[in-house]
């Protein structure tokens, strides 16, 4: 990019063939693309919302409705709709839920926002509003917010979480299983979700999925002649390879006799043997082992009886130390009986084309797993989502204690206060207050719209309903507003709380940018012609 100089010849400030696009253009392309990739993902939202079916370069499928899900797969190259990917991935990792509606309030305040620059107002007004409602809107949350400790409210909001999402049918006995797997890996109020492992296996209805007091791993024995079954079983994790190191790869050896190369074999063979007995001296019955184990290892073990299972991943190592009190040893000379973990029952077992190895009946576990069924492999993965979303939504419950009803009742109460609120603004700040609590009433016109049902009549009549409760939000199934706190529709306030935060501070960004330049490399995108588009918007996908 160039600009003449006083002599008449150019300076040369960008790279030949930079695209930049400057204030208004800037501002509108960017929240066009916003605006686009929320209104893609928006009818999914609600216990009515429909399914994406993604299909990558290889042909693979994904059917979700998860906002998540359906972003990380889409192949998005504007940058201010990866901003708004952020969001939904952002909230999937504080809360674990409420991804879509993250991005259609970011969509929403995009939309507001442009009608407000159309007016003439400053881009910083306008982002100064939002931050100011952003703030008020967290202090209404708190006071429409609850207190709730209880399994059932926890089973609520596990179902809360689940509706709409494929597990529909069985979204009760499912509920039970998340409920019970965070409250036993919970410890002092917090619940790291990385101790719960999901089993996905299809091949069944979700009413056969389970929970496994312990842990289940996806790999056999290592040898058919290991013993199917250990009770009272002794368990050693070990992260150190049972078989011989190789040698560097410029090391030479020079033998000269045939004599040699047996000792050679017999020492290798004797430092694997001493391994092996160093694991039975400690009384192991059972091996976990991170890395490899030798072939003739594998012999003495199984000569032992010993059930050993190798190459086990990280994360199992972590979950299997959390549920059977064992320390992972790093060096096998370390390996002593008390680093030895427990289990009533180490066994094999295969369920439909799946061979898995059960370490149940563990003394107050602090890792578990959920065996997940599903009628084929689409379904499945499909309830796993939903599960992980349900699981998140609990531990967020546990962790907080704190909830509000659902069915768009806290965005009906957060925009009823914040317009209250604008009122007391003075300033062109009003109007962006203003416009911030209109875009939130996007959540129950969305869940109206992909029901069926007349938005603005559903709008209409929960402001009205407000006036008495505010708990009132829209029951979906019949139609009418009513008391989500007694129709046992219930979210964790984190999940509220994070989606208007973020979807604030995303908007914000994007409204402060008036100069998008961009390198004609690599994953630039095309900004010349504004991608052919409506709107002056690249492609996404």
């Amino acid at each position: 990019m160039a600009q003449l100089g006083g002599n008449g010849q150019p300076i040369l400030i960008f790279p030949e063939g930079t695209d930049r696009l400057l204030g208004r253009d800037a501002q509108r392309m960017n929240i066009m693309a916003g605006k686009l990739l929320a209104e893609t993902i928006r009818t999914t939202l609600g216990p009515k919302g429909m399914d994406k079916m993604l299909v990558d370069g290889l042909g693979d499928i994904v059917v979700t409705n998860d906002g998540v899900t359906i972003l990380k797969e889409m192949d998005i190259e504007h940058p201010a709709a990866k901003m708004l990917v952020e969001v939904a991935k952002t909230q999937e990792d504080e809360v674990g839920d409420g991804t879509t509606t993250a991005v259609i309030i970011a969509g929403e305040l995009l939309k507001k926002a442009e009608e407000l620059l159309d007016m003439d107002i400053h881009p910083t007004i306008v982002s100064m509003g939002y931050r100011q409602a952003a703030e008020k809107a967290q202090e209404i949350l708190n006071l429409i917010a609850f207190d709730a400790d209880d399994r059932d409210t926890l089973i609520k909001v596990a179902m809360t979480a689940m509706t709409g999402k494929g597990s529909e049918k069985a979204r009760e006995p499912l509920a039970e299983l998340v409920v019970d797997a965070v409250m036993q890996v919970e410890e002092d109020g917090e619940v790291d979700t990385d101790n719960i492992n999901i089993q996905r296996i299809s091949g069944e209805s979700v009413a056969e999925s389970q929970i496994v007091n312990g842990i289940v791993v996806d790999k056999s024995r290592a040898d058919p002649g290991m013993p199917k079954q250990i009770e009272n079983a002794k368990i050693a994790l070990i992260k150190y390879p049972i078989e011989v190191k190789d040698l560097e790869t410029d090391a030479k050896i020079s033998l000269t006799d045939p004599a040699q190369m047996q000792a050679f074999i017999e020492n290798e063979e004797q430092m694997i043997k001493d391994m092996v007995d160093k694991i039975i001296e400690s009384g192991a019955t059972v091996l976990f082992c991170q890395k490899g184990i030798d072939d003739l290892a594998q012999h003495y073990l199984t000569r032992n009886g010993i059930y050993a299972i190798k190459r086990v991943k990280k994360s199992d190592m972590s979950r299997l130390e959390k549920a059977t009190n064992a320390n992972v040893v790093t060096n096998i000379d370390d390996l002593k009986p008390e680093d030895l973990g427990e289990a009533g029952l180490v066994y094999e077992k295969k369920i439909f084309d799946e061979i898995l190895t059960f370490i149940e009946d563990c003394k107050d576990p602090k890792a578990v797993s959920l065996i997940l069924r599903g009628s084929t492999k689409h379904v499945a993965e499909e309830i796993e989502r939903a599960v992980d979303d349900a699981i998140g939504v609990v531990a967020a419950t546990v962790e907080d204690k704190s909830v509000v009803a659902g069915g768009g009742s806290p965005e009906i109460a957060i925009s009823k206060g914040l317009k209250e609120y604008a009122d007391t603004i003075s300033g062109r700040e009003q109007l962006a207050i203003t416009a911030f609590a209109e875009a939130l009433e996007v959540v129950p016109r969305t869940l109206a719209e992909n029901a069926g049902l007349d938005s603005i009549d559903a709008i209409v009549d929960l402001r009205s309903a407000h006036e008495k409760s505010l708990y009132m939000g829209l029951n979906v199934f019949e139609g009418e507003v009513v008391d989500m706190y007694q129709a046992g529709v219930i979210e964790p306030q984190r999940v509220k709380k994070q989606a208007i935060q973020s979807a604030a501070e995303a908007t914000e960004m994007i409204l402060r940018i008036d100069d998008v330049i961009a390198s004609t490399g690599t994953g630039a995108p095309d900004m010349e012609g504004m991608g052919g588009m409506p709107g002056g918007m690249p492609p996404m996908m």
